[in-house]
């Protein structure tokens, strides 16, 4: 399948649907390259896709965009729009033996949870961010936290679970990250 717009006739001439469709394009292409297969619709103001890469792990890649006005109307300038966007990231079995572990960004109730909990502690290196292990803590994170430093360096790490023996890495971000992502495919 491919990614194809589900745009009205007026939206196509705008610039948001153009940045969107440029998105979809080097998406597709990215996971062509990789022998992989995609899916999804775009328009002006939004778009969610999904691709699937095998090689050389499976890998399941889907980005979602979605932009509110309080007008209805993408046009008309608004103070309040709202932006939602987030890649999310999934592969299976990456750890030999299945050490469940969750990252994620810090909320206020960490600062207490932190003296209380055992399972709970501040990511090394990584401020804002905390990291849950259930049984002992794998080399593995060590390894990923380097990998997507750039990523927890400009917050758009939102959580990393490895969890029933899959690692989903979801993101808050515009981009695509492939540069990131193909360091993360070469060292798993």
């Amino acid at each position: 399948m491919k990614i194809k717009p589900n745009a009205s006739p007026d939206e196509i001439l705008s610039p948001f649907f153009k940045k969107n469709e440029e998105f979809c394009d080097e998406f597709e292409s990215f996971i062509a390259k990789n022998g992989g297969k995609v899916k999804g619709k775009y328009n002006a103001s939004s778009y969610l896709i999904f691709g699937k890469i095998s090689s050389p792990k499976k890998w399941n890649l889907a980005y979602k965009k979605s932009t509110f006005t309080s007008s209805g109307n993408l046009f008309l300038s608004s103070k309040r729009q709202s932006l939602f966007v987030m890649a999310e990231w999934e592969t299976d079995r990456v750890l030999e033996h299945n050490t469940e572990f969750s990252i994620r960004r810090k909320v206020l109730v960490d600062y207490i949870n932190l003296i209380v909990s055992n399972s709970l502690s501040k990511l090394e290196g990584i401020n804002n961010y905390v990291v849950k292990v259930k049984n002992e803590k794998p080399m593995f994170i060590s390894k990923l936290i380097q990998i997507l430093k750039p990523l927890f360096e400009s917050k758009e790490v939102y959580k990393i679970e490895n969890k029933n023996g899959k690692l989903k890495i979801e993101l808050r971000t515009e981009k695509h990250h492939f540069d990131i992502f193909n360091k993360l495919i070469e060292s798993l």
